[in-house]
């Protein structure tokens, strides 16, 4: 199966990172994902760790509206000179209620302070405790706390990236750039298929003995590596509509295929989900060609047949109409191209895939004991059945839970266009390498700034200072702690346009981990300054009204 989403959650580019994560991607599970495995459905909580929304760090109140940016006539001019914007927020004043009908100003403050995103609450000195939150940050990151540390420059350390085996297990390779995993579940699997289809091979051929096991070892690893041809596929058909793939895993149940967005088109989506069984019947009836030519006794034989069957199972139960099999995304597809509404698709393939895992939970068993699936009708409760029981369960469960982030991921997909670098962005104010941190934050607050950008002679940008870094520091330390000292430097990452909006600027905040970034125009021009707590806490609140 593939699914669409299962992105990392950027790291911090400071070792305030504990305090300021960066925002979390949202995982895409209605976007074309396709679970394949054994059972054809996906292990709960892996790849769709997505639909969980970025938690809110505490850092800041969101922003309703982004800053103003001066005009041509206005740059150069003091910013008491200028008109306020709409709702802009005097330090000390009540929301949106500014003093004079200007935000007040001193004469040093620089031309080009932008006005903070929209405020929404009182806003007090940047910098100073207020109700436990100073500068916007965690009660524990009061002044007197643990001071940042710094590098033999004076910056806050760079941006980190996940490792890779962190991500999802054991490295196996990377079959036409897309690295595949081995997930530590496999194992688990390997063993019970080893010791379940050992003593059934045993049975069949007992002049093996103990070597029936080791048959049965190849076995698990010659159907896990069909399961990854499976996987190819829907890999090869995302890279062929140019779908960027996070990653392929093996797991507990089979694989998955993490497609990083989803298919633009009903048609598209449709491929993309079959491709997977269909690849799985060509292989099924390729083990059935083979067996035609060996002996049925023989160990070819035994093991040709047991890989025809395993991969006929796959193939069919992962067409079944439901989320998050691959049927399911079929489903999803006709109805979004019948309706013209993706979300229309998604409900009506997620709720099936509901109504599927409960026909799997009641009717597995009651087929198993029955004797239509090829066994021996038991009228008694024994050991078999109960684990038969089991099994649908834990099918059931997986099954509901892939539908169920459907239908999240569906809703997370529809509140992406909410998040605006332009509406979110803080108003900053240009400071230079050596100014004391007191003289900086006054100026910030005499603008109605919340964020410090620290700029060359010539006004071009150098870095940015780190609001955890500004709070950790004590009050009567501030008049000598220079700003260069508390700033994190500016990489090509960290600034971002002031136009991206909704995935296109998660993916851009995600390329590099930071807790801030550099908002500009397409002109080149300082807009302000994005805190990755702002994103997280706008994606919270948008989650958080109904569809």
């Amino acid at each position: 199966m593939d699914v669409s989403g299962g992105r990392g959650q950027p790291r911090s580019g400071n070792d305030e990172s504990a305090e300021h994560p960066g925002p979390r991607a949202p995982a895409t599970d209605d976007a074309g994902g396709h679970p394949t495995a054994a059972s054809g459905a996906p292990e709960p909580g892996d790849r769709h760790p997505a639909p969980d929304a970025p938690p809110a760090t505490g850092a800041t109140t969101p922003p309703d509206e982004g800053p103003r940016t001066p005009s041509g006539d206005e740059r150069g001019r003091p910013a008491a000179d200028r008109a306020p914007a709409d709702n802009a927020t005097a330090p000390g004043t009540a929301d949106g209620a500014p003093a004079d009908g200007a935000a007040p100003a001193a004469e040093d403050t620089p031309a080009d302070a932008r006005r903070t995103a929209g405020t929404g609450h009182r806003v007090t000195e940047w910098g100073r405790a207020d109700d436990g939150h100073p500068g916007g940050a965690p009660a524990g990151h009061r002044g007197g706390g643990r001071p940042p540390a710094r590098s033999g420059s004076g910056r806050g350390d760079g941006p980190h990236k996940p490792q890779e085996q962190q991500r999802g297990g054991l490295l196996m390779g990377r079959p036409f750039g897309v690295p595949v995993y081995v997930a530590p579940s496999w194992f688990l699997v390997a063993i019970l298929i080893t010791w379940v289809f050992g003593g059934q091979i045993d049975r069949v051929l007992p002049e093996l003995g103990a070597a029936s096991y080791l048959v049965s070892l190849f076995f698990a690893v010659a159907f896990y590596a069909s399961v990854l041809v499976h996987e190819l596929a829907h890999t090869l058909a995302a890279l062929r509509f140019k779908l960027p793939v996070r990653r392929i895993q093996l797991q507990f149940f089979g694989g998955v295929s993490e497609i990083e967005k989803e298919a633009e088109t009903p048609g598209r989506e449709f491929v993309l989900a079959f491709v997977g069984p269909l690849l799985s019947l060509v292989l099924s009836g390729l083990f059935y060609l083979a067996l035609l030519a060996v002996d049925p006794s023989s160990v070819p034989g035994v093991l040709l047949a047991g890989l025809m069957i395993s991969n006929l199972i796959v193939a069919v139960f992962n067409l079944l109409p439901g989320l998050p099999l691959d049927g399911g995304r079929m489903l999803r597809a006709v109805v979004w191209k019948i309706s013209g509404k993706p979300m229309t698709g998604t409900i009506a393939a997620a709720w099936v895939g509901r109504a599927l895992a409960v026909c799997v939970l009641i009717g597995l068993p009651l087929l198993t004991q029955s004797g239509a699936l090829g066994s021996d009708a038991v009228d008694n409760v024994g050991m078999d059945t109960v684990l038969d029981a089991l099994l649908a369960a834990i099918l059931a469960a997986i099954i509901w839970t892939g539908a169920g982030n459907s239908l999240r991921m569906a809703r997370l997909r529809e509140h992406l266009p909410e998040l605006r670098a332009r509406t979110l962005t803080r108003r900053a104010v240009p400071v230079e390498n050596d100014t004391p941190l007191s003289e900086a934050l006054r100026r910030a607050n005499a603008a109605g700034a919340r964020a410090l950008v620290v700029v060359d002679p010539d006004g071009v940008p150098l870095s940015l200072v780190r609001e955890a870094a500004i709070v950790g520091v004590p009050e009567h330390r501030r008049p000598w702690v220079p700003v260069s000292g508390l700033a994190q430097d500016l990489t090509d990452g960290m600034r971002v346009s002031a136009e991206l909006a909704g995935e296109d600027l998660l993916d851009a905040l995600r390329a590099t981990p930071a807790t801030e970034y550099l908002v500009v125009e397409e002109t080149g021009e300082i807009y302000g300054v994005l805190s990755a707590a702002d994103v997280e806490r706008a994606f919270v609140k948008a989650m958080a009204r109904p569809s």
